[in-house]
């Protein structure tokens, strides 16, 4: 089977999408049967890249000093694939970032989330404009389509009226640096940012307003001023977008020594800092599945996180719950991890067994069924 795989995502820095696509690529390079192309946005390489080229990072110049950027980059996108595509015939396009670009063959889509249609006000006009100028036609063109959860296979079905026999829903995966560790094996990085091992709340996501952070700082606020003086917030992930209050929030908690902000950490070093948390809080106001819970349980590490959306999918009955919307709620369960140690142990316990059943593999080999059922048998081997 000749697929095609659209790998843009993988040269930016590494957000949701960008690992799912990144560590499904790497699974389907061990198929002897699949031979995988992947397409770049101005090249294509057989070999998988993951890093951020100069162009990623000029997009945010370019998308607020030239009119009608994302059109242009389509536009010469489209032109770069279709070209190659036309000559490799492929069997099967993939494309993990939710709208494909221009394929006449068999298309496989996978949709991550409908936030800019739930939470428009999360996120930058710009990008909701986008999105529902192409969505649809990407829907359309998609012969099947994944999703990473049941809620959203649903979220398609009830919003834009997707049948639901043309949805997969595939879980993710977690990767296998994402483990327990003991004190000895955190204090190197731990001790470069002031932290102690199992003293410390975390919270891990791009600085926007769909993580929901700010009802975490306030929460975090209401603790006992010894909690917070032995229990400081940590804070992973770049800065998005309307920072204004937020960064404000933030000010006010490190100049009491009670905040570290951390910024993008590299794979290793967030697994290190996951591990050494006392809990990750995850308010998120709606998520199509929500990695870093799932790593942090793997970690071994509990979680407190939103009841909506895909959370509960993901954490089951290994994690806390909370509303969203509900600060003093979440206050009083960070207050409860941080004074009993036997619900830690309990629900870490139950964390790495519940994360043990989400594989890259698995996830990889139900993708790769979702291809043979388009292509058939025999042109599956």
């Amino acid at each position: 089977m000749r697929l095609a795989f659209n790998a843009t995502a993988l040269l930016s820095p590494l957000t949701g999408i960008g690992h799912y696509g990144l560590h499904l690529a790497e699974e389907l390079l061990k198929h002897q049967n699949i031979e995988s192309h992947f397409f770049y946005g101005a090249f294509w390489d057989r070999q998988l890249h993951a890093r951020p080229s100069p162009i990623a990072k000029s997009l945010p110049w370019l998308r607020r000093h030239l009119p009608y950027s994302y059109q242009l980059r389509r536009l010469v996108q489209n032109i770069s694939f279709g070209q190659h595509a036309r000559r490799c015939q492929f069997d099967v396009y993939h494309d993990p970032n939710i709208i494909p670009l221009r394929f006449s063959g068999r298309t496989v889509v996978t949709v991550h989330d409908l936030s800019w249609i739930r939470h428009p006000e999360a996120h930058p006009a710009e990008r909701v404009k986008a999105m529902n100028r192409y969505f649809a036609a990407g829907l359309a063109q998609a012969d099947r389509i994944i999703t990473d959860s049941v809620f959203i296979k649903q979220e398609l079905v009830d919003v834009m009226g997707v049948a639901p026999e043309r949805i997969s829903a595939i879980p993710l995966g977690v990767e296998a640096l994402f483990t327990p560790m003991l004190p000895a094996d955190t204090y190197p990085l731990l001790n470069r940012h002031g932290l102690i091992h199992g003293r410390y709340f975390l919270a891990v996501g791009t600085l926007e307003p769909r993580k929901n952070l700010m009802l975490a700082l306030h929460a975090y606020q209401k603790l006992p001023v010894a909690t917070r003086q032995h229990f400081p917030m940590v804070l992973i992930g770049m800065k998005g977008w309307h920072m204004s209050g937020l960064e404000k929030q933030m000010r006010q908690l490190e100049s009491a020594g009670q905040l570290r902000q951390l910024g993008y950490l590299s794979r290793p070093d967030l697994a290190t800092v996951m591990a050494g948390a006392t809990a990750l809080i995850y308010p998120s106001i709606y998520e199509g599945f929500g990695l870093p819970p799932l790593e942090a349980m793997a970690c071994g590490v509990p979680v407190i996180c939103a009841n909506n959306s895909s959370l509960p999918e993901v954490v089951g009955d290994a994690g806390l719950l909370v509303d969203p919307h509900d600060e003093s709620a979440l206050a009083q369960m960070m207050l409860q991890l941080a004074d009993d140690d036997s619900l830690r142990s309990s629900l870490a316990e139950r964390a790495r067994e519940r994360a043990t059943q989400f594989t890259w593999a698995r996830c990889a080999e139900q993708t790769v069924e979702v291809y043979r059922s388009l292509v058939g048998t025999e042109n599956a081997s």
